[in-house]
């Protein structure tokens, strides 16, 4: 054989590709990926607004939205209808996993309670949220707690099964450990079931918010004087279409604000999965 011959089982270094599977990019790719995946978007966006293949009015270049936004902050007083649906959906959604969590946890670690819960929330799961608007207003009227019930109906039950899901993944043999070393229900249940969730219960509480978001203009849009859905429908009549735009990604930069904390706090809340692979 000729010296010169590579080794034929001599191993080829790896090189680094764009697609791989179960790849790990570093913060500083994944963040420029990120960033430039967003002006690719913004600058389509804008070259459709501007090439007439479309009226302008009808659908603005991002620019047009951008001076829309800074028009309702400046003489609308948008922020404070901004606000007012962050409180709409912080608050709902506080009730929403209070509610859920512990049904989530209990049907999840007793088989007993799954048995009696499940069908119904499971049944619940299908059914629209915007069909119960009629029964609300005429149950509470046109004010607040028409929006909040809405907007917890979205969620709630969906958060139940998920919840449900996650206290179910939690390994067996964690369980079985701790029954053999003595410990009572009580005891696996906070000691064992609920730090083991945690991850899985943070993970769906954030996918769960963004979807509370999705209900926000629905829930604003009937006799609502304040609100990012309110200032959208009054946008319509006028048919500033800009400003109906600039709400969306106003919901867009909140829903992704959000994201970001749930994700900040699933870190602190669990160090330790920085060291899992």
């Amino acid at each position: 054989m000729n010296v010169s011959d590579p080794a034929p089982n001599r191993p080829v270094a790896d090189r680094p590709r764009w697609f791989d599977f179960k790849q790990e990019l570093p913060s500083s790719t994944a963040l420029m990926l990120g960033v430039g995946g967003g002006l690719v978007f913004l600058l389509a966006w804008q070259w459709v607004g501007v090439s007439g293949q479309f009226p302008r009015q009808l659908f603005p270049p991002p620019t047009d939205v951008a001076a829309a936004l800074w028009r309702l902050l400046q003489e609308s007083n948008f922020a404070a209808d901004i606000w007012a649906s962050f409180v709409r959906i912080m608050l709902s959604f506080a009730i929403a996993a209070a509610i859920a969590l512990p049904l989530g946890v209990l049907m999840g670690a007793f088989a007993s309670v799954g048995a009696a819960l499940n069908p119904l929330i499971s049944a619940f799961r299908y059914l629209p949220a915007t069909a119960f608007i009629p029964l609300f207003l005429m149950w509470l009227g046109a004010g607040e707690a028409q929006k909040l019930a809405l907007l917890i109906v979205g969620v709630v039950f969906f958060l139940i099964s998920l919840l449900m899901d996650n206290t179910l993944a939690v390994r067996t043999e964690l369980i079985e450990t701790a029954r053999t070393l003595g410990a009572s229900r009580r005891q696996i249940l906070w000691k064992i079931v609920l730090p083991a969730s945690m991850p899985a219960y943070l993970d769906t509480l954030r996918q769960m918010l963004a979807v509370g978001w999705t209900y926000l203009v629905v829930a604003e849009i009937v006799a609502t004087t304040d609100g990012i859905g309110a200032m959208m429908m009054r946008a319509k009549r006028f048919v500033h279409v800009d400003e109906i735009m600039a709400g969306i990604v106003v919901i867009g930069v909140l829903g992704v604000a959000c994201d970001g904390a749930f994700r900040l706090l699933r870190r602190l809340a669990c160090p330790y999965l920085r060291y899992q692979r």
